[in-house]
């Protein structure tokens, strides 16, 4: 039902479209409107770094178009589109000692709930563990922590991240551990 590939440069234009449709449309109930477009103008949206890693994904329905995009970063950067990378600098990542971190997952409303968030995280775990990394962090928005805790992330703290206009956007900063690749466990 649902192609999931590579994101690639020529995706951008249409992930800057989704990422907006994505944030006004879910996050009804959970932030102010002011709240939603500050964030579209200040932090949230895709993160090209991710693309040019190879490490964003897209998933896309027949005719449809991108309904939905994640990825995952082997960078300190925790959150942020590419108007405002926060979090930890572009620095790679220590498989062994740092998580890898799940980032920029957005879906259209239209597609809410239909298991997207849960396929592109598979993809994602799945090949940051392959790259030797042992657990995942996110900075999760209020309306991604649901789908985050049923993956299996715990939340370690709740923060709000300042915007320049001096609103600020709550978020929870989540981890959940990897299994050991096979050749790694006991009889492996």
């Amino acid at each position: 039902m649902f192609r999931l590939r590579l994101a690639t440069p020529a995706d951008v234009p249409a992930l800057r479209v989704l990422v907006e449709e994505s944030v006004r449309g879910l996050s009804a109930g959970y932030y102010s409107g002011e709240q939603v477009e500050s964030a579209l103008r200040f932090l949230l949206g895709s993160d090209t770094r991710l693309i040019d890693d190879g490490t964003y994904y897209v998933a896309e329905a027949g005719a449809g178009g991108l309904v939905a995009a994640g990825g995952w970063g082997r960078r300190r950067t925790t959150h942020g589109g590419d108007r405002a990378r926060a979090g930890g600098g572009d620095d790679l990542l220590d498989p062994a000692t740092d998580p890898a971190r799940i980032r920029a997952f957005f879906v259209h409303p239209a597609w809410a709930r239909r298991g997207l968030g849960r396929l592109l995280f598979g993809r994602c775990a799945a090949d940051a563990a392959a790259a030797g990394f042992r657990a995942l962090e996110l900075v999760a928005t209020l309306p991604g922590e649901p789908l985050y805790r049923a993956l299996g992330f715990a939340a370690l703290d709740r923060s709000e991240v300042a915007m320049p206009d001096g609103l600020t956007l709550p978020v929870v900063r989540m981890i959940r551990p990897l299994p050991a690749p096979a050749r790694d466990r006991p009889g492996g």
